[in-house]
């Protein structure tokens, strides 16, 4: 645990947790590191403590240090941890950098209960072929905590993802939307049934979960970008389109799907989804911390 994340867990303070592939794995040097400054001077801005989650040396650490948010971004062979890959790192001494699914885990037995990320893991298109799910989504059924996200990439089957939440028991709010966003997108194209209109009223609902104790998963808070500042749709839809063909001319399948896209997303929109990746995860950023902050004040 990290001295800073320490003391406010245990002054009662406001803690945001925020995961490390992004800095690792989803950005790009030398963009990872500054804007993985930026996420926590974020939250910061907005009166929480940011808790960035990763393994060092085969130790998880709770609350990052700068020097650490600067090996994770730099090193070579950081591993990619789920829930599944943490006691092996952890014996092999590795550095890692988690996803939702370990850092969500992680987060709560650390005792923080707002985690900010980008996007959530989905059902990937074809899966009925190649069973291909993240292991976000089974994690959030059993894991007790709130994650603010812009919805799933629209590299995802975005229906098959929504069901897969509802069967799963995960309840999926809309931040001032009864639309789930398709991260890139402000719009996926499909509806949600809740809709919250402020921190307070999510700090409302996180409370009466806790207060009853019946459900054990998560709560997503689906934060959708604003329409003008969304990747067009019509070179968001082209792009996406060639890149499946692509994709599958390609032979690409399994875990290189995700980059493989993610990679030609970035490199034929002239840098557009990286620019819009960065706006997302600090705007979950932003509110995660006010959410925080709300539960704070509500005790």
């Amino acid at each position: 645990m990290g001295d800073e994340v320490a003391a406010a867990l245990a002054d009662g303070r406001p803690v945001v947790a925020l995961e490390s592939t992004i800095i690792s794995h989803g950005l790009p040097q030398p963009d990872n590191l500054r804007v993985a400054r930026e996420i926590e001077a974020t939250v910061r801005a907005a009166g929480a403590v940011p808790a960035t989650i990763g393994m060092l040396a085969g130790r998880i650490t709770v609350g990052l240090d700068d020097a650490a948010l600067e090996r994770l971004a730099n090193a070579d062979g950081v591993v990619k941890l789920s829930v599944r890959d943490l006691a092996p790192a952890a014996a092999a001494g590795v550095d890692g950098a988690t996803t939702v699914a370990a850092t969500s885990a992680i987060a709560v037995r650390a005792g923080i209960g707002v985690f900010a990320t980008g996007g959530l893991g989905g059902v990937h298109r074809a899966a009925r072929d190649s069973w291909d799910e993240s292991a976000d989504l089974t994690a959030l059924s059993r894991t007790p905590i709130c994650v603010v996200c812009a919805g799933v990439k629209s590299i995802l089957d975005v229906p098959a993802t929504l069901e897969r939440l509802e069967t799963l028991g995960v309840t999926v709010l809309g931040y001032r939307t009864t639309r789930f966003p398709g991260f890139y997108l402000t719009d996926s194209g499909y509806g949600l049934d809740w809709q919250v209109d402020s921190p307070e009223q999510i700090a409302a609902v996180l409370a009466a979960r806790a207060g009853h104790g019946v459900q054990e998963g998560g709560v997503l808070v689906a934060n959708p970008l604003p329409a003008d500042q969304q990747i067009d749709p019509e070179l968001h839809d082209r792009v996406l389109r060639d890149a499946l063909a692509g994709m599958a001319a390609d032979g690409v399948t399994g875990h290189d799907v995700t980059p493989y896209l993610l990679s030609y997303m970035h490199e034929h929109t002239g840098g557009e989804s990286l620019a819009v990746n960065v706006r997302i995860i600090l705007r979950n950023a932003d509110l995660a911390a006010r959410i925080a902050v709300a539960r704070t004040d509500a005790h």
